[in-house]
């Protein structure tokens, strides 16, 4: 009963649509014709199924709202995505965050967006303040971002690019227009776990591939291809989250012979681009937008208050990701773009990411022998960036830490919340920038204590 109820609810069984025959539940379920008899004729009995002699059993319950918490597997709390972005976006004040994936407000450039407050608010183009913006977003914006990216060598022209509300938001518009249900799509394992609920969201099929510290590993990347046909891949290409790996040119020219051979789309998310020291092979770039799609945003190094993102695409896409765009977000936010805009080309832009690297690889290296002396240790020690990808001692599961945690007003972001099928038991997200007060390393190890 429960299994029918779950297909329900997680539309993969509409209604009308007809149920598995008794026999071949048996087989499928390793349940006597008895137990299916049973709840067949429960079900029949709540109005939730019907009958049609000589036919077989329906569903007869009215399409449902969709739940996205309803179509993944129950999973405990602390381990799913949602729970950790909600309970880090909620924490007050006095909640240490090293599992949130974001820096401390006061690393923010907060001076630099009230001088620029303070000039929109002189905008002689009343326009500026009061309609709506364009669907591609301000050409100004747009004429930077070309630049910018010329700068990593992709080509994209202002008219190639679309402004968007956010990271996410960008990558829902290419989802929304490459996506069908049911379409199998590829991330890393472990991934970023915003992808994961993402994806639920477009009931899409969603296939791991273990990540190496130079990008996926080829010949499952490969295998996972030939197997389940996927129509898409997501990925971080610069500094991958949660690990901080760095994806190798090797690696990133065989990712792209794979995907022409499968006719496979990339969705690479450049989010972190600003924090890199040294610059990592890019998709984009290497392909030139044939098969790759570039998006970005500036939460992580401007300012989350204010969203504001975008897709680089080839010219064929831009025009229906601007229809999607319309559909669902009408345009963009002209004051928000005039805002973002108006700090980025400013000098002390440039001058502040370079505070941000100092101070994460300051942060890091204070960070690592804290971890190590509660025996956590590093998968790899990035070179840049705000995350380590952190193994337990031997036996710790890291759901049962986060819970422990949480009752201290510690929040954590175990492994099993980036990993699809699961297999990161053993694992935690750090975020340096969130490392710095003492208190959390006596309650992280109360936590590992009471969690042995």
């Amino acid at each position: 009963m429960a299994a029918i109820r779950g297909q329900i609810a997680g539309r993969s069984l509409p209604p009308g649509a007809k149920l598995p025959s008794i026999r071949a539940t048996v087989e499928t379920m390793g349940v006597s014709k008895s137990t299916v008899v049973e709840a067949y004729d429960r079900l029949l009995a709540e109005g939730i199924i019907s009958s049609r002699p000589g036919s077989g059993f329906y569903n007869a319950a009215p399409l449902p709202p969709l739940s996205l918490a309803d179509m993944a597997p129950r999973l405990d709390r602390s381990i799913d995505p949602f729970w950790v972005s909600r309970q880090s976006l909620e924490a007050g004040n006095g909640m240490l965050k090293p599992g949130c994936g974001w820096l401390p407000s006061h690393w923010m450039p907060e001076e630099d967006i009230r001088r620029s407050l303070r000039s929109l608010a002189k905008m002689k183009d009343r326009t500026g303040l009061t309609d709506y913006g364009s669907p591609l977003g301000l050409t100004a914006l747009r004429q930077y971002l070309s630049r910018r990216m010329a700068e990593q060598g992709l080509q994209a022209g202002p008219d190639q690019i679309l402004l968007t509300e956010s990271g996410s938001q960008a990558i829902d518009l290419v989802c929304r227009l490459l996506l069908q249900p049911g379409d199998a799509v590829l991330v890393d394992d472990p991934c970023y776990f915003n992808f994961l609920a993402l994806l639920r969201a477009h009931q899409a099929k969603v296939v791991g591939v273990p990540y190496t510290a130079s990008g996926p590993d080829i010949a499952l990347f490969e295998q996972a291809l030939s197997e389940h046909r996927p129509r898409l891949y997501i990925t971080n290409s610069g500094l991958h989250n949660p690990t901080g790996a760095m994806l190798s040119a090797v690696t990133a020219h065989k990712v792209l012979k794979l995907a022409e051979q499968h006719d496979l789309f990339i969705i690479e998310d450049d989010i972190f681009a600003d924090f890199e020291t040294e610059p990592a092979p890019r998709l984009a770039a290497l392909d030139g937008l044939d098969h790759v799609v570039r998006v970005g945003s500036f939460s992580k190094t401007l300012s989350a208050s204010f969203r504001c993102g975008y897709i680089a695409s080839s010219h064929g896409w831009i025009d229906k990701l601007t229809d999607h765009r319309i559909a669902t977000g009408f345009s963009s936010s002209r004051l928000t773009e005039e805002l973002v805009l108006n700090v980025l080309s400013s000098g002390a832009y440039r001058k502040h990411k370079e505070i941000l690297r100092a101070r994460l690889a300051e942060a890091r290296a204070a960070t690592l022998p804290r971890l190590r002396m509660l025996g956590i240790e590093p998968w790899i020690e990035p070179r840049a960036g705000m995350f380590l990808w952190c193994r337990l001692p031997d036996g710790l599961d890291a759901a049962h830490v986060a819970r422990q945690a949480l009752a201290d007003g510690v929040i954590l972001a175990p492994g099993n919340v980036f990993s699809p099928p699961q297999t990161m038991t053993g694992f935690l997200r750090f975020n340096v920038a969130q490392c710095t007060d003492d208190r959390l390393f006596r309650l992280l190890d109360k936590a590992m204590r009471q969690a042995s």
